[in-house]
């Protein structure tokens, strides 16, 4: 991927020329500041962000988008507008529940920061945008800027760093869907090991299905404790196999139930004592960011990686997997 490519509708120029004028003073030859224009100015001098303005005015979210205040805007192109419909049914922008549109647009933005794509490029992490989650949380994105730049595992950059008034535009060739837990672990490579044991543990009979509920947006919401990599090697260690297909389904499922909470809660509302997985209780202690399963085995939550948060749940992720309480 190149970030710098241009669309065939979309130049650089176009946008600087349109969006950043200036002029010479030939008194003094002294130069004027260059005049620059908002968000949604900006997007309305680029044809093929056309659809992107028709559905800021759809949603309402013109004088959002308008007023002051820093921001990074992730703005579709017509194309990637276009799939996104067509993918979804729709015929026409028109037919988008407002409701709908609007979180979806929000899932653009960021507020109160200006990230420039230098500022992502060969890094790794996760922001928030302002699209609405469950119990008053904003959804979370994840960027992965080690080949260009990346959101939520699809969108790539087209077109960086487009300065406006109140904000950075970054061009972009896909609608960023509203994510579900199983987007941010399919989208994060140090957590394809659970996506493996999802996978896994649904292949068995009777199952919960796991991945049929991680990717549905109305499941939940849930709080999912998602082991790493390195967390699911060193418990094959422990268990002296070479591979989880070494193991029962049906344990692998047990396994993972001591991961899942039947509700949505955020790092600030995890409170020390006793937490009820779906697989039974473990012991949280919030003094030292830890999670102790049934058999004294303690795993630490990982800080920079907490309040992951998608349509239908939260993900903290933990550095040991958790254990059935043995008998």
């Amino acid at each position: 991927m190149k970030i710098l490519n241009s669309l065939k509708k979309i130049t650089l120029a176009t946008v600087l020329l349109v969006a950043f004028s200036s002029c010479n003073n030939d008194d003094d030859n002294t130069t004027e500041p260059p005049m620059q224009l908002n968000i949604v100015e900006t997007a309305q001098t680029v044809d093929d962000l056309s659809i992107l303005v028709d559905a800021v005015v759809q949603a309402g979210l013109v004088d959002a988008l308008t007023a002051a205040g820093d921001k990074t805007v992730l703005a579709p192109t017509n194309a990637a507008f276009t799939a996104f419909l067509a993918d979804n049914g729709f015929s026409s922008l028109s037919e988008v529940p407002n409701n709908v549109l609007t979180q979806v647009l929000l899932n653009h933005v960021i507020a109160g920061t200006n990230i420039a794509s230098a500022d992502l490029s060969g890094n790794t992490g996760y922001t928030n945008t302002l699209a609405d989650g469950p119990s008053g949380t904003k959804l979370s994105l994840y960027y992965d800027g080690t080949a260009g730049v990346m959101f939520n595992g699809g969108a790539e950059v087209t077109l960086p760093d487009v300065m406006t008034t109140n904000g950075i535009v970054h061009v972009i060739d896909q609608v960023i869907a509203l994510p579900t837990i199983a987007t941010f672990a399919t989208t994060n490579p140090a957590l394809s090991t659970l996506v493996d044991a999802l996978v896994y543990a649904d292949s068995g009979d009777p199952t919960v299905p796991y991945i049929e509920t991680v990717s549905n947006a109305d499941a939940g919401p849930f709080t999912v404790f998602a082991p790493t990599n390195d967390a699911f090697g060193d418990l094959l260690v422990e268990l002296e196999v070479d591979a989880l297909t070494d193991i029962a389904t049906s344990t692998v499922d047990a396994v993972l139930l001591h991961h899942i909470v039947n509700a949505n809660v955020q790092s600030s509302g995890l409170a020390t004592g006793d937490v009820s997985t779906l697989g039974g209780p473990i012991m949280a202690d919030t003094s030292t960011f830890t999670l102790t399963d049934g058999n004294g085995r303690m795993s630490n939550i990982i800080t920079t990686l907490v309040d992951i948060q998608g349509i239908n749940g939260v993900v903290h992720v933990i550095d040991k997997v958790l254990l059935p309480a043995t008998e």
